[in-house]
């Protein structure tokens, strides 16, 4: 199996593998020497080079890449992904987020996300509000996707469970109930493995697994910097507040000790306030600092954003150096969250010497 995500945490390689080897060095700086040339002549953007090195890699695979899981990076009818005829295209759900380039209504962002919906395509909707997923269902229905499957309408989750070494929950499906069990934690993690079966239902008979057998099917499956605890931290990437809400729920219950340290990064441009107000009530410190691969013109202020939580109520405090912040953290807390950007929780790892892929 191959995948293409984004974006990396440590390494850019860990967008590109197959059957969990990453790219090598050699194949990407091979690539980059061959078609830097044309990509400049043409104005490719550095996501779009990236994606045409991944599907060259996949192609040119010693032994076939029998399935590819592929993200889009950004929306979907633009994204540099949707030059592929997929076996299934799936919006897992919407949100407000890049509205400077998606739309500032979910039903805008919606539209452009269902740009990956294809004639003759299974198109899976995951998005469970009802009103967002009749508009992705009839956006697929337009687009002559067949069959449009809305994953709300097909399953249901229940008795879910989390602890520290995952997530327990039943699904129903037909009136039928099978326990299932996936290592990755937090409760959105129950309806993420019940989209994830309607996908691969929906790619047919061959990549379909039995309700009966997932929780084997799922037992190596890591996630790493979602809900990811290393000893004494945890790392998240969430970035916006609804993330951020997912985060605090997850966090409630995986009996974490206390007192609980957040070390916070978050680029300007996102909803910093809106990630603010949902973490201070539920840590017992802020640190507020910035990762150091954050790009110049996305660099929040930290102490304005310190100024911010603390009329909050918060105890808070800003350290612009993401190596003293970590090492701050570390004193104060018996837990140390990580948190605010994929930036920050890469940096993070960097600087502790954690690798992303040995989760």
């Amino acid at each position: 199996m191959a995948t293409y995500t984004s974006p990396h945490l440590v390494d850019f390689r860990e967008r590109i593998r197959v059957g969990g080897r990453l790219i090598s060095e050699d194949e990407v700086v091979a690539f980059i020497e061959r078609w830097t040339p044309d990509a400049e002549r043409i104005g490719a953007t550095f996501f779009e080079v990236t994606t045409a090195l991944a599907f060259d890699w996949f192609a040119r695979q010693d032994v076939d890449v029998d399935v590819a899981v592929i993200e889009t990076g950004l929306g979907g009818r633009l994204d540099a992904t949707n030059v592929i005829t997929p076996l299934v295209a799936c919006v897992t759900s919407v949100s407000l987020d890049h509205t400077d380039m998606l739309g500032e209504t979910i039903v805008q962002i919606a539209m452009e996300k269902s740009g990956i919906f294809k004639r003759g395509v299974p198109a899976v909707v995951g998005e469970r509000k009802g009103g967002v997923a009749r508009e992705l269902a009839s956006l697929a229905a337009a687009m002559g996707a067949t069959p449009v499957i809305v994953a709300a309408k097909e399953y249901d989750t229940s008795d879910v469970s989390v602890g520290p070494g995952g997530t327990d929950f039943t699904i129903e499906r037909g009136g039928r109930f099978f326990a299932v069990r996936t290592p990755l934690i937090g409760e959105h993690q129950a309806w993420n493995t019940a989209t994830a079966i309607a996908m691969v239902r929906a790619a047919g008979a061959a990549y379909s697994v039995r309700l009966e057998q997932c929780s084997d099917a799922l037992r190596d499956l890591t996630l790493p910097g979602r809900l990811d605890r290393r000893g004494k931290f945890v790392f998240d990437v969430a970035h916006n507040p609804a993330g951020i809400a997912v985060l605090v729920s997850a966090l409630a219950r995986m009996g974490i000790e206390r007192p609980l340290t957040a070390v916070v990064g978050v680029l300007s441009d996102k909803d910093w306030r809106g990630v603010l107000d949902r973490l201070a009530p539920v840590v017992d410190e802020l640190i507020l600092t910035t990762p150091p691969t954050a790009p110049a013109n996305r660099r929040w202020d930290p102490a304005a954003a310190a100024d911010y939580a603390r009329a909050l109520g918060a105890n808070a405090s800003a350290v612009p150096d993401l190596a003293e912040a970590l090492a701050l953290a570390g004193d104060r807390g018996s837990t140390v969250l990580v948190t605010g950007s994929f930036h920050t929780v890469g940096d993070a790892m960097s600087c502790l010497q954690l690798s992303p892929m040995a989760a």
